[in-house]
């Protein structure tokens, strides 16, 4: 879709909204109003924060959208990193049993992953994701120029959603880093075009999307306990670490691959506050039971036998994962002190 048939469609819906953070409205609301020359659209603004991704913000969304008179003809933008991504698109396909929405996402995670794919949802009770749908936007741009605002930390999340392209799909993805990020970043949401175009409810070959993730949601969460909360993308890079582990010992995978990733996560979580020690594990544990991939109680896992080679629904024994969470934890000060 070119930007004057996205302007024609904002230009004939009946209302639009849109919703952004305290944090990106400040620095690219009016810009982005212009841009798609939707300057009487209807502002939502709400807290910044993956602890503000639940169904009481939702419900303060969709009780603006019902007092502005927004009807099954209005539009919903979502201007913002993967929060916003998820609760828009999960506000937009609830609402009135569904309304068209448009994804702008401002961080490189969401650009390369988050508002890509057609998940949506909220957290629930401390778990990610608990609540959501599956529903498309009509289109989602990309806007690099957003990225010129955006804190190094940020960037550093979004690379290892990059990286994990590398590991289940492209070992040229593995060549991702700070200073070069830009060259890869189409390619990166072009991978996950493909594969959830293959299986857009994730009944089979989509699960490789969760690769890094089984434990990275765990680690995410508990994060929400501690001074200083990991973002998405430190999480998904611990997750990683023990997901090439398990491969290691469950799938046979060359140990050469875990070495070779050590240096790329300590980058990763260069600015992160890795707050994590042994009484954390059973807590980690605990969360895996909630982890929406399980089934029959069992967690299901995505493990390597080589790069770009990934297996789903694999099953690990509970000893197994406990032993790779504590080698986690007590390894990764080593790493960072490296």
């Amino acid at each position: 879709m070119t930007n004057e048939e996205l302007k024609r469609i904002l230009y004939e819906s009946s209302r639009v909204f849109v919703l952004t953070d305290a944090n990106v409205a400040a620095l690219w609301l009016l810009e982005a109003k212009h841009w798609l020359s939707c300057e009487d659209a209807v502002e939502i603004v709400v807290k910044p924060g993956e602890e503000h991704k639940t169904l009481l913000t939702a419900q303060r969304v969709w009780s603006k959208l019902l007092k502005e008179g927004a009807d099954r003809q209005s539009i919903l933008i979502n201007m913002g990193g993967g929060t916003i991504s998820d609760l828009g698109g999960f506000v937009a396909s609830c609402y009135q049993r569904g309304i068209r929405f448009v994804n702008v996402p401002t961080t490189l995670l969401a650009m390369v992953d988050a508002a890509i794919g057609g998940k949506n949802g909220v957290d629930f009770k401390g778990f990610k994701n608990q609540i959501g749908t599956f529903a498309e936007p009509i289109e989602t741009l990309i806007m690099p120029v957003l990225l010129s605002t955006l804190p190094e930390r940020e960037l550093l999340s979004g690379l290892a959603e990059m990286l994990k392209y590398g590991y289940i799909a492209d070992a040229t993805m593995l060549k991702v880093g700070i200073d070069n990020y830009q060259q890869y970043l189409l390619h990166a949401g072009r991978i996950k075009r493909e594969i959830v175009g293959h299986d857009f409810h994730e009944q089979g070959s989509r699960k490789v999307l969760n690769f890094g993730h089984t434990l990275g949601h765990a680690f995410e969460s508990l994060s929400y306990t501690k001074a200083v909360p990991l973002t998405h993308g430190e999480s998904v890079a611990l997750g990683m670490w023990c997901a090439l582990w398990l491969s290691v010992i469950h799938t046979g995978l060359p140990k050469k691959v875990l070495n070779a990733y050590e240096p790329k996560l300590k980058s990763l979580l260069s600015m992160a506050a890795i707050e994590f020690d042994e009484r954390d594990v059973q807590a980690l544990l605990n969360h895996l039971a909630h982890d929406k991939k399980n089934r029959a109680g069992e967690n299901r896992w995505v493990l390597l036998t080589e790069v770009g080679c990934p297996v789903i629904d694999c099953v690990v024994p509970e000893l197994l994962v406990r032993q790779c969470v504590e080698e986690c934890i007590a390894l990764t000060p080593e790493i960072l002190s490296r």
